[in-house]
């Protein structure tokens, strides 16, 4: 297997309304592992996810869990999670399902550099970047 980066989001206890969203989103396959299926089943947060991780059809490949106990939760703003590509449909189609219920920062539309572009924050306080660039000829 060849080394990868991918972005691996943080939860405060909704990942996996979080990680089915984006399933829903992207599609693929999705991989939810509770804190309960690792030996922790008697603890409060038994149902949570320990570790999740969708694989789409795009070659993305997206990680959550919701924050262990012990650990604070403290979501910033120094991220986002950028889709870029030439295909307008998909990523435009991205693009409605992950603003839904969100944000707007910047709307989708042809920006000075030529692309298009628009940043959003998605209804699980998720930040996202799509850059839509011309075919290339």
């Amino acid at each position: 297997m060849t080394s990868r980066l991918n972005p691996y989001l943080s939860f405060d206890g909704d990942a996996r309304q979080a990680m089915e969203f984006y399933e829903q989103v992207f599609g693929g396959t999705l991989a939810l592992n509770t804190f309960g299926a690792v030996g922790e089943s008697d603890a409060p947060q038994a149902d949570k996810i320990m570790h999740g991780m969708l694989e789409t059809p795009s070659g993305f490949t997206l990680m959550g869990a919701d924050t262990p106990p012990g650990m604070e939760h403290s979501p910033g703003n120094n991220f986002s999670v950028s889709l870029s590509g030439d295909d307008e449909a998909e990523l435009r189609g991205y693009w409605e399902k992950l603003s839904a219920g969100g944000s707007v920062a910047v709307p989708l539309e042809k920006q000075m550099w030529g692309d298009v572009f628009g940043m959003c924050t998605d209804r699980f306080g998720v930040p996202w970047m799509v850059n839509i660039s011309e075919p290339a000829s």
